[in-house]
């Protein structure tokens, strides 16, 4: 009944695709142009970043890259929310991308969440 987990690489990629999407649909008028511009670097950042944190260099890297992606999920999340309330009120795709966003930044803060706590234990002895 559930859907089985996705890779998080996969659905961050496929948040960026979607939000270009709906970019393109967008209404060419000035607020329409100026949301469409924060909107599409927020939302395809997300993926970027976890492409980068998925080539990290340390743990530390790794958190700092999961971070910003966290940061530009919850940013995604506000253009998304501020474009629904203005310009586009009856769009199915926006409450669709806004679950999402919403379900990729609790995604992302756990793992920030874990990353950071396993960094902090001290390390197994036999």
């Amino acid at each position: 009944m559930g859907r089985a987990p996705q890779d998080i690489q996969k659905r961050t990629f496929d948040f960026g695709v979607r939000v270009v999407e709906l970019v393109d649909r967008m209404p060419r008028t000035l607020s329409g142009e100026l949301l469409a511009k924060q909107l599409l670097r927020s939302g395809t950042s997300v993926g970027a970043n976890m492409q980068e944190a998925d080539g990290a260099e340390s743990k530390k890297d790794f958190i700092h890259k999961v971070s910003i992606a966290y940061k530009e999920a919850r940013e995604s999340r506000h253009w998304l929310a501020t474009i629904q309330a203005t310009i586009m009120k009856e769009d199915t795709e926006i409450f669709t991308l806004l679950k999402e966003s919403d379900e990729l930044v609790r995604i992302l803060f756990t793992i920030l969440r874990n990353s950071r706590q396993s960094r902090n234990r001290p390390p197994h002895t036999q």
